[in-house]
């Protein structure tokens, strides 16, 4: 009988089960499991066999030594005693991995130290001959674990890690491992779909792991059937005639299995740039028979190979890790779920998330989860029967049509894909439906305002239901979203269901592309948080105020460039600089001044602390011609209005409620300092001139000295625009002239 050995197998958290029940089909004996690892007895045979086909493992590692050890003289004799000339030349190379700690052993790199030396003083010849380390590439691999005072000391069979197969040499931003990729098919239920004769699609295919990992399985492929080299290749315990045999069955069979009829394994890709990869890998597999790559979004995927065939839809949809990616995933989920449910009846799904709450909208019911982990991150595998009877209906299923400014095509490459279908709306929550029927109500009525008064940009909804605290904004053909912070009393589950709500109702309620939507959370917040930079997409939107044009960018900054609320004093501001002197303090991206130069301003100075901002205001001043005459000044408010002695005819002062900028001294408080920074303006007003202050201070009060100094006129509400007027604290505003 062939001599046993104590096998541990290594992999992912939340794949021992399935490497327990595959281990074990494939000779695995006694199998016990325990976290990221299962063990057992088996053959040599049986280890060779479990390297070659397991699809789960990332190591195979067959057990020398076990041995009790409190110190580290203790692991150095117990390593020693083992006869390392059965394994390993004294001219051989050798690398050492160790893990745990305790037994006064906190430091895996001081317990690797100890196991070499232990290998290498009992292996050093007679002439001083002694193995070297090869971390890449060793002759041998060593494993010491050390578990609760035991040292479990094994050779590492399979080399480099398991899931390493050999065919994904270019891969996409976020790819699944191939052991995990694997996994979820295994769970899904691929090998029996496969062994049916059924279909396998992925809408969302990035480099094509699961595509290449469903065809090896279907085609009786063995995943590590290419690798050519081993933790064993240079072992002095290996058998190579054993090994030649079992690597010779695989190939028969892999060779059988290619000559079968292939399956219909099908992947989309939205991104071109990951197409040519995909296929590169494919065809690295040898699978470019079974195996199609096509270029297109979610909304048009249509598996469907013919009416009758049926099969199994798998992808892994983006995690989101960016400001505003809840919006974009929301619109994923929903057309993914769209598209199952139109052109996918019968078939099964398997969507592996780390937003199960994301997983909810897709209109489908799961009717099993199953706990996966994708590194660190705790994730769902959501196992789908594409039924009616799984369908959840909603109260709102008539279409909408997308903004005639929306673009939607795509190219193709290699083999024809189905024809795109155009997305239907998602089906709404009964909250969902009654903020859809405010938001539309709202449009309704602003949008006759908006094109009366030539207004490209306004807001539509602010927090209007409480329980739906999000600012929604109308950019042309984009939607700029806020959410406000919910209070801590409110659970954030129900605060993140009913924003998903809030999303899923405005592209239909405002007739956009639900990708022109973005989303942004708005907190509480002092200094400089709202100016700091969110994103680094650098996607500029031109819109039209007034006569003048300006870019707007919705994706980078919490703010988008324009502050919706003070169109009316930007327009009044145009209205009277004709001839005249004007300074905008704290100028942010320059709008008013583009408005004061629109209007006939003899000159102007634009004053902010950010240079990213004055580049914007450039590039404002620049887009409608105004480069000359506009001064743009690098500088803190305050500091800038001591340090000039220049006069100005018209002057706006719109300052922040607080700041605490590296690049100025102090701190700058709204309530506490401006009766300071109106004092400076004042001083630098000419005679017959006018300043208008304005800050968004809710709890602001004017000082009443100034009231004694100067001629003052609050003009809030005649500078609250009428997308505003349910919102009487937008802003406050005041026009200030000397006595």
């Amino acid at each position: 009988m062939s001599e046993m050995h104590e096998l541990f197998l290594t992999c992912p958290k939340g794949l021992e089960g399935l490497l327990a029940d595959e281990a074990g089909v494939l000779g695995l004996a006694e199998v016990r499991q325990s976290t990221s690892a299962i063990r057992g007895r088996a053959s040599l045979e049986t280890a060779y066999r479990l390297c070659l086909w397991s699809r789960l493992a990332n190591r195979v590692l067959l057990v020398v030594s076990r041995f009790a050890m409190g110190n580290a003289d203790e692991l150095y004799q117990g390593v020693h005693a083992v006869d390392w000339a059965d394994h390993l030349a004294p001219s051989g190379t050798l690398a050492v991995e160790f893990s745990g700690h305790g037994s006064g052993i906190d430091n895996t790199h001081f317990g690797a130290l100890k196991v070499k030396d232990a290998i290498v003083d009992r292996l050093r010849s007679a002439s001083g001959e002694r193995p070297s380390i090869d971390k890449l590439n060793p002759d041998l691999r060593v494993h010491l674990r050390l578990d609760r005072g035991q040292a479990v000391l094994s050779l590492d069979l399979s080399g480099h890690s398991l899931h390493q197969r050999g065919y994904r040499l270019q891969q996409g931003a976020a790819p699944l491992k191939e052991n995990l990729a694997a996994a979820i098919l295994v769970r899904a239920g691929w090998p029996r779909i496969a062994a049916e004769g059924g279909a396998l699609a992925d809408p969302m295919c990035g480099v094509g792991t699961f595509l290449i990992e469903a065809a090896m399985m279907a085609a009786d492929i063995a995943p590590n059937l290419a690798r050519e080299r081993w933790g064993f290749s240079a072992w002095l315990g290996h058998v190579p005639a054993l090994w030649r045999k079992l690597h010779s069955e695989a190939q028969q069979r892999a060779e059988a299995g290619l000559t079968r009829p292939p399956l219909w394994i099908r992947g989309y890709e939205a991104d071109p740039r990951l197409i040519q990869p995909a296929r590169n890998n494919i065809e690295r597999a040898g699978l470019s028979a079974w195996v199609k790559v096509y270029q297109g979004e979610v909304a048009t995927f249509e598996p469907r190979p013919d009416q009758n065939q049926k099969g199994l839809v798998v992808c892994n949809p983006p995690y989101g890790q960016r400001l505003g990616d809840e919006a974009s995933l929301l619109y994923l989920y929903q057309n993914l779920g769209e598209r199952l449910r139109q052109g996918c009846l019968n078939w099964q799904a398997a969507v592996f998330t780390a937003a199960p709450d994301l997983g909810k909208r897709m209109g489908i019911r799961s009717h099993k989860q199953y706990a996966f982990w994708n590194g660190a991150l705790a994730c769902k595998l959501l196992l789908i029967d594409v039924v009616p009877t799984q369908f959840v209906t909603g109260e709102r299923t008539e279409r909408s049509h997308a903004h005639e400014h929306s673009d939607t095509g795509q190219g193709t490459a290699g083999e024809h894909p189905p024809a795109p279908a155009p997305a239907a709306p998602a089906r709404l929550s009964e909250g969902g439906q009654m903020f859809y029927n405010r938001l539309q109500k709202n449009h309704r009525q602003l949008a006759k305002w908006a094109r009366r008064e030539q207004v490209e940009c306004y807001r539509v909804y602010d927090a209007d239901m409480p329980e739906y605290a999000v600012a929604v904004d109308l950019y042309r053909y984009w939607v700029h979203v806020q959410e406000y912070a919910a209070p801590r009393s409110i659970d954030p589950e129900k605060a993140q269901a009913r924003l998903f709500d809030a999303l899923a109702a405005i592209p239909q309620a405002l007739g956009v592309d639900p990708r022109h939507v973005v989303v942004k959370r708005r907190e509480r917040q002092g200094g400089t948080r709202q100016y700091e930079r969110q994103g680094r997409e650098g996607r500029f939107l031109e819109v039209s105020e007034g006569g003048v044009r300006l870019l707007v960018n919705l994706g980078d900054y919490l703010d988008t460039g324009l502050f919706l609320d003070h169109r009316p004093l930007r327009l009044r501001l145009q209205q009277e600089a004709a001839g005249k002197r004007f300074l905008n303090l704290f100028c942010y991206t320059g709008t008013a001044t583009v408005h004061a130069a629109k209007g006939g301003a003899r000159s102007s100075t634009s004053v902010d602390l950010s240079h990213t901002y004055l580049d914007w205001a450039r590039r404002n001043l620049s887009l409608n011609g105004f480069s000359d005459k506009h001064r743009l000044e690098q500088g803190d408010g305050l500091a800038w209005l001591e340090e000039n002695r220049e006069t100005f005819d018209l002057i706006f002062v719109d300052p922040p409620t607080f700041s605490n900028s590296k690049r100025m001294e102090g701190v700058f408080d709204v309530q506490r300092d401006h009766v300071r920074l109106i004092d400076l303006a004042m001083a630098r007003l000419a005679e017959g001139g006018v300043l208008y202050f304005s800050n968004n201070f809710r709890r602001f009060v004017l000082d009443a000295s100034l009231l004694q100094r100067y001629q003052v006129e609050e003009i809030s509400a005649s500078t609250r625009p009428m997308d505003f007027a349910r919102n009487d604290k937008i802003h406050r505003a005041w026009r200030i002239t000397a006595r």
